[in-house]
């Protein structure tokens, strides 16, 4: 086969817990990234804490792309158990680099084109270096070669992953690369080598959703952080921790979620902006409090990165079952803003919007992110952090409250929101329940004042909805289907709308980010089509269900549904919508 020119690859490194895949993806998402492409990193991890099978993927291609492809196109299977696993989506030309340490590969589940190189990494790395860790170096060494990239090259992207560890551990792993990569030269021909293609390399920043919201959180003025360790959330408590001090900003580990989300409640009620993340577990256990902030009018931000459920479920897999909780969680009525990014971008946008929304709105605002927006990254241009802007609450200070006859903290408005003083402000009292309260905090069941302050508190969305956030829009506007998804739908849709639109299919698409209240801008999109076809990551449809509660017609709105723990691919969801469109028409796909 001649030299293959790739301006699209997917790769996945695969093998046992602690076999060092992420660190061979690390080295070659370095390598492509200073060739100009664009990337997009995952992985796919038992739902355990230590062990088992672990799978490092990513995707470069010089378009910018916000998923998998459909294929694996290169493998590095450290065992026989990733080869197994990976089988049904291996391209037909792939290639698979096959540690032989234990035996020759089985390949009964491979297409005869599949292609397999098989090196003894484990041993060789037991023999030449004396331990087994050495392998994920051997192995970029094969890959490396089998890519045509130049030594020197490829030796620096080791270099930069490692840059960290001690000069004798870099000077291990480098001849550990040198034995693998002569290895590779002696076993792979020139001429089946592939060859990457290059671009204008341009800044761009590789990051993951939850590290996207720890930032706006705090370029936001967040300065108070509370958090307990939950996948995939945990991020965000460690990029806090992390970086907290340089914003002279407090992010600390809580013993559980309620005494999180508590610490976080009462940080607010200081006025410090304050903010929690957990995952679906750790959100059911927060309700209570949720409620508390939202009939108190304690501005929050509380960030649910949704895995599949219930109870424990699969802690490492991604879903998006946890909406109906989001947006119609804990007691009683009371107003909060639920909102869904897409990507990292979104993440820090609507990160910075949450945390000014919770302080405009003085109420919860929750941020609805899931598995694969949380913790896989890709690459986009560097934030606007000039862009960034505080949009300050009603807050009054102690020669304001001077200047008034009387402070009442819960006071009647016409949007809803009270003037503010924080506790201990000369001249300001502030006498905070979980009871219903009058107008000055004092507890009160009469019938006339229930009516005014559960209205009171609604008129904060009522009047305040040009502050959300509006969508994500692309396609072909005059199309009469439609397709509508929030979170990870949003990268795999942009890419089967567009191969859809080469078949001669037209599609529009929108991806919500304000999925609480249902905004005017959905409704509008869906009314303006024949169909719309909801994508989302959950047996019963919450989504769509929510949809039809708002206003839209039943007659409009298809569901396609995935809940299986992994991600749509962009061919799998062509194939759905066509066939969806052919049983709507009563045709064969």
């Amino acid at each position: 086969m001649a030299a293959n020119e790739l301006t699209d690859l997917n790769v996945m490194v695969a093998g046992q817990g602690g076999d060092g895949s992420l660190t061979v993806i690390s080295a070659l998402t370095e390598l492509l990234a200073r060739r100009g492409y664009h990337l997009y990193m995952s992985r796919n991890v038992a739902s355990r804490i230590k062990g088992g099978h672990a799978a490092a993927m990513m995707r470069g291609s010089l378009l910018q792309r916000g998923c998998m492809g459909d294929h694996i196109d290169l493998l590095v299977a450290f065992d026989q158990e990733a080869v197994d696993m990976a089988a049904t989506r291996m391209a037909a030309e792939s290639i698979i680099i096959f540690d032989s340490s234990d035996g020759a590969l089985g390949r009964d589940a491979l297409a005869k084109t599949v292609r397999v190189v098989e090196v003894p990494f484990g041993r060789f790395a037991v023999r030449d270096l004396r331990r087994d860790l050495f392998k994920n170096s051997l192995s970029f060494g094969v890959l490396s070669h089998i890519l045509s990239i130049d030594e020197a090259e490829a030796i620096n992207c080791l270099h930069h992953t490692f840059r960290r560890l001690p000069k004798d551990a870099v000077a291990a792993n480098t001849r550990a690369f040198n034995s693998g990569r002569q290895y590779a030269s002696e076993l792979y021909p020139r001429q089946d080598r592939w060859i990457l293609a290059e671009a204008e390399r341009s800044e761009q920043l590789l990051i993951n959703g939850n590290d996207a919201v720890a930032v706006g959180f705090m370029l936001a003025g967040g300065r108070f952080f509370a958090g307990y360790p939950i996948t995939p959330a945990t991020e965000i408590l460690e990029w806090l921790q992390k970086h907290s001090s340089r914003f002279e900003a407090v992010a600390m580990q809580a013993e559980g979620e309620l005494a999180a989300i508590d610490m976080a409640l009462g940080a607010a009620m200081t006025g410090v902006r304050s903010m929690t993340a957990t995952s679906g577990p750790g959100f059911a256990l927060m309700q209570e409090t949720i409620s508390h902030a939202g009939s108190a009018e304690i501005p929050l931000v509380v960030v649910n990165c949704q895995r599949a459920g219930p109870s424990t479920g699969m802690p490492t897999k991604p879903e998006q079952s946890d909406i109906d909780m989001m947006v119609f969680g804990a007691n009683g009525d009371f107003p909060r803003v639920v909102l869904a990014p897409g990507e990292p971008r979104d993440c820090f946008e609507l990160s910075v919007l949450a945390t000014n929304l919770a302080q405009q709105l003085q109420c919860p605002v929750i941020l609805a992110l899931d598995q694969a927006v949380s913790q896989n990254a890709s690459t986009i241009e560097p934030f606007d952090l000039d862009a960034v802007q505080l949009q300050h609450a009603k807050q009054l200070d102690a020669s304001e409250l001077r200047q008034m006859s009387e402070y009442r903290r819960y006071q009647v408005t016409a949007d809803g929101v009270s003037p503010w003083a924080v506790p201990g402000t000369p001249g300001g009292e502030s006498l905070v329940t979980g009871n219903e309260r009058n107008e000055w905090g004092q507890v009160s069941s009469d019938p006339e004042n229930r009516r005014t302050m559960v209205d009171k508190r609604q008129r904060k969305l009522d009047s305040n909805l040009q502050l959300l956030p509006r969508g994500n829009s692309w396609g072909d506007a005059d199309a009469s289907i439609g397709l509508l998804g929030i979170g990870m739908q949003k990268g795999v849709i942009e890419e089967a709308q567009q191969r859809l639109a080469a078949a001669g299919l037209g599609i529009k698409c929108l991806q919500p980010r304000t999925i609480w209240p249902v905004i005017d801008e959905t409704l509008d999109f869906i009314h303006s089509c024949e169909r719309v076809y909801v994508i989302e990551h959950n047996q019963g449809g919450q989504l769509a269900r929510l949809l039809l509660a708002a206003g839209a017609s039943e007659a409009c709105i298809g569901s396609i549904r995935k809940y299986d723990g992994e991600p749509f691919s962009p061919g799998d969801l062509c194939s759905e919508i066509r066939q969806a469109e052919a049983d709507r028409l009563g045709e064969t796909a």
